[in-house]
């Protein structure tokens, strides 16, 4: 696939959103951009959640773990549908009966006002780094099979991606977010389904013959029960998703943001349980990509591309689908899911984050509209700024595949939150405010201490994504210690 296709290709994908957004504009003021004035149908939020949930990450890099790790990932899959549920029927009614525009607020209004900074401080940074996660791989993708050609530096690459992303988004905020959202899981959904269907039609297989070949059964291994001290083992592996839905959903302002549009609690509630369910179906189709992605490289011996020196599977997929011998469907199908869902994430990250530092840290509700309105477009221009910083830095640093790194880091980052939410949900205490904030960064100080732990010193006890829920709880202990009395 040429070049100067795929350009096109791009080119054309963002006029269709720079549409979608000036349709879904609204009144251009801070209520459309923070809350998309309430007006979001439940059916389309679950929807559009599907795409920015999933992301470029799922796209390419859950697919290019299956070689590694088999259908594993599915045991994490599987407690993310339990972490919904929680956050439908827990979360979301706390949210809405406390009328936030920032979930954090519940912080400052249960905890104090240093516990709410604290909040919004560690979603700012968790938010940052997995938006640039996603945006990185996309960004590379786009660097490996296109600009490199045109000796266009990686830097170039990831500006103009940002700036695109902001354009469509700058007037409408979350309320075009919605709406482009839907679009954008809908083509990444039909890439998936395409691309299987291309890749088995090329190698003569039906559907049926795919699914009960033995080189299926080679890589299709979903549980893990042998040994507790492996890093995936079944009880590890669903604590762990469970805990990461709490936190990377129900604790994060992007994805809260989505719900609070709902007209109405109970609109958010069954928006939440029935994209849980559909999530975890698309999940497993992605892992059946993945198989068929690997057997199809053994098949006709493409190698898994090199990145900074070392393999990377995360890139197994665009090389296959831009540069065998599937043919231009096959590359067009696949840009525009990879588009889809690289951008179907990062527009409600840069929106969501855009929200938060306005209503948490700059207390925007207590200016005039017109202070209100200058005071989010350079908050939204600055956020674009620091996004584009942290991926260029990413290429120098990121050493392992992207999806393990982005559930690695959230263990660090999202525990402090889980920590804070559960203490004031769950306890009448108080607490020393002041030191709420000393309290989130020692817990993870201990917490990246123990991550570090060699197996060998631990009884060959592998640590994984049970880092989140231990940090949550190091960081819940903390604030127990420094709690005043009950509160009334």
């Amino acid at each position: 696939m040429s070049e100067s296709l795929i350009f096109f290709v791009i080119a054309a994908y963002f006029l269709i959103l720079f549409f979608i957004s000036n349709l879904t504009k609204g009144k251009e003021n801070n209520s459309t951009f923070f809350t998309g004035d309430k007006e979001s149908p439940w059916y389309v939020v679950a929807f559009g959640m599907i795409g920015a949930s999933l992301s470029g990450i799922t796209f390419i890099s859950v697919p290019g773990d299956v070689g590694i790790s088999n259908f594993t990932y599915f045991q994490v899959v599987l407690g993310y549908l339990f972490g919904y549920i929680i956050v439908a029927f827990v979360l979301l009614p706390i949210y809405y009966r406390n009328n936030v525009t920032s979930i954090y607020e519940y912080l400052g209004d249960r905890l104090g006002f240093v516990s709410h900074k604290s909040g919004a401080l560690f979603f700012f940074i968790s938010r940052i780094l997995g938006a640039a996660f996603r945006l990185y791989l996309v960004a590379i993708v786009l660097q490996t099979f296109v600009f490199d050609s045109w000796n266009i530096p990686f830097e170039i690459t990831v500006c103009l991606s940002i700036f695109l992303i902001w354009i469509y988004t700058f007037r409408g905020g979350i309320k075009t977010v919605v709406w482009t959202d839907t679009l954008q899981t809908f083509l990444m959904i039909l890439s998936v389904f395409l691309s299987i269907y291309l890749i088995n039609k090329n190698i003569n297989w039906s559907f049926a013959d795919f699914i009960g070949s033995k080189e299926f059964s080679e890589y299709s291994k979903v549980f893990v029960f042998d040994n507790i001290l492996e890093r995936n083992h079944f009880i590890k592996s669903f604590i762990g998703g469970m805990f990461i839905t709490i936190c990377m959903t129900g604790l994060d302002q992007d994805m809260m943001q989505k719900n609070l549009t709902c007209k109405s609690l109970a609109e958010a509630k069954k928006n939440m349980v029935v994209f849980s369910f559909i999530l975890v179906l698309v999940t497993l189709v992605f892992l059946v990509l993945g198989s068929l992605l690997f057997i199809y490289s053994s098949q006709t011996d493409i190698s898994t591309p090199f990145l900074n020196g070392s393999e990377n599977t995360d890139l197994l997929f665009p090389e296959i689908a831009l540069n065998s011998d599937l043919g231009l469907t096959m590359g067009i199908v696949f840009l525009l899911g990879l588009i889809a869902a690289a951008y179907s994430s990062a527009d409600s990250a840069l929106t969501s984050l855009t929200t938060s530092f306005c209503v948490d840290f700059l207390d925007i509700s207590k200016k005039d509209d017109k202070t209100q309105k200058n005071i989010r477009i350079k908050t939204h221009i600055a956020m674009s700024l620091i996004l584009a910083i942290v991926i260029i830095l990413y290429k120098n640093l990121l050493n392992t595949n992207v999806i393990d790194g982005l559930l690695t880091v959230a263990g660090y980052t999202y525990g402090p939150l889980l920590g804070l939410f559960a203490f004031g949900i769950f306890t009448k205490y108080k607490i020393n405010d002041k030191l709420s904030l000393a309290v989130c960064i020692i817990s993870v100080i201990i917490v990246m201490f123990i991550g570090r732990i060699p197996s060998e010193y631990i009884g060959g006890y592998v640590i994984g994504y049970e880092l989140l829920p231990l940090n949550g709880l190091i960081t819940f202990i903390g604030l127990f210690l420094i709690r005043k009395s009950p509160s009334n």
